[in-house]
């Protein structure tokens, strides 16, 4: 029988090789010829600045770093965060764990979820890490976290325990800021770099997709569970993309702060506010317009279930159905009113 030591060790040298450093590059002429606008904050303080160029051309690319990722299916589909990729405006160049390099393509994004999916642009069989359940997941559970720390370790290994569930945060970067919920937590180091790689359990599973770090503490990292890129990869493989439920509203999610803040009645629900003063909360023609959601009403219920910052739209979006017909519990003003919307597709 193996040890604990020898036991990680096996699963080390089965997973890693599947776990691959992932780079955004674009050809230099192509950039120097377009000028895309929003690259600009690539460089420094929206200035183009040959001295930094300079420093990111390598055989007449120039090339915006990356992070990791891990190999799901055989085809050689590949799992990332969404903020490795940026936009689908790069190309992207993979290299496995012998250093063999290969061109790859984007498949599609989740970006309310943070996960983009590549595909090696090659006839070959991959090898993949199984895919295993983040709903049986508990506390002090080992895990191991691995990945490219930094963009220069490459092959790094952390290893740790499961130190909380459906967490919520607020990720930000140079060119990403995004909330992300239902997160799982773990002590397990995820240095920058490391971003996109797998969580893998005891039995060699990937359980989660690592995904930031507080910066101000140490041993705090999360991970997007893996049911959601599950569920994704079904997508991919059914429609070529993937399709999410839509409701179409911009809100905000109550608490005792939020509602003193505006002066609201409650304090749990969603407020339906946009963060653009310039736009509306309720986007046109969306299933939330059609439904007859006006800017500043509040979303107390969906379907009987309680809006809470436990509980968001977002959560209750996650396992809905695309055409699903629901109830909203809606608070305007002072009075309670009942509406129906259908969902649509995004």
């Amino acid at each position: 029988m193996l040890n604990q030591e020898q036991k990680i060790i096996k699963i080390i040298e089965k997973t890693l090789p599947a776990v691959v450093s992932i780079e955004s590059y674009k050809d230099l002429k192509e950039i120097e010829e377009k000028r895309p606008q929003w690259i600009f904050p690539f460089f420094e303080k929206d200035v183009f600045k040959t001295e930094i160029l300079k420093k990111k051309i390598k055989e007449g690319h120039i090339h915006f770093g990356g992070g990791s990722g891990f190999i799901i299916d055989k085809s050689g589909i590949i799992a990332t965060n969404a903020h490795v990729i940026v936009r689908d405006y790069f190309d992207y160049e993979i290299t496995d764990f012998s250093g063999k390099k290969f061109l790859a393509s984007l498949i599609s994004t989740d970006i309310i979820h943070d996960i983009s999916f590549l595909k090696i642009k090659s006839d070959l069989s991959f090898l993949s890490i199984p895919l295993g359940d983040s709903s049986k997941i508990k506390l002090g559970q080992s895990v191991l976290a691995i990945g490219n720390a930094l963009g220069i370790f490459s092959n790094t290994v952390s290893s740790g325990i499961i130190s909380g569930l459906s967490r919520s945060i607020e990720a930000n970067n140079e060119s990403v800021s995004e909330n992300l919920h239902g997160l799982i937590q773990t002590d397990a180091a995820i240095n920058p770099g490391n971003s996109g790689g797998p969580l893998i359990n005891m039995s060699g599973e990937a359980i989660g997709i690592n995904a930031a770090s507080v910066t101000r503490a140490e041993n705090i990292g999360f991970a997007i569970p893996i049911s959601i890129i599950k569920k994704d990869l079904e997508q991919i493989k059914k429609y070529g993309k993937i399709i999410r439920p839509f409701l179409g509203i911009k809100y905000v999610s109550i608490d005792q702060k939020i509602g003193n803040i505006f002066n609201l009645p409650v304090n749990y629900g969603a407020l339906a506010i946009s963060p653009d003063r310039a736009s509306d909360s309720i986007i046109k023609n969306s299933p939330a317009y059609r439904a007859g959601i006006r800017n500043k009403d509040i979303i107390l219920a969906i379907d009987d279930k309680k809006i809470t910052l436990s509980f968001t739209i977002q959560d209750f979006l996650d396992n809905a159905k695309i055409n699903q017909k629901i109830s909203l519990k809606i608070l305007r003003g002072n009075k309670e009113i009942n509406l129906q919307a259908t969902l649509d597709s995004i």
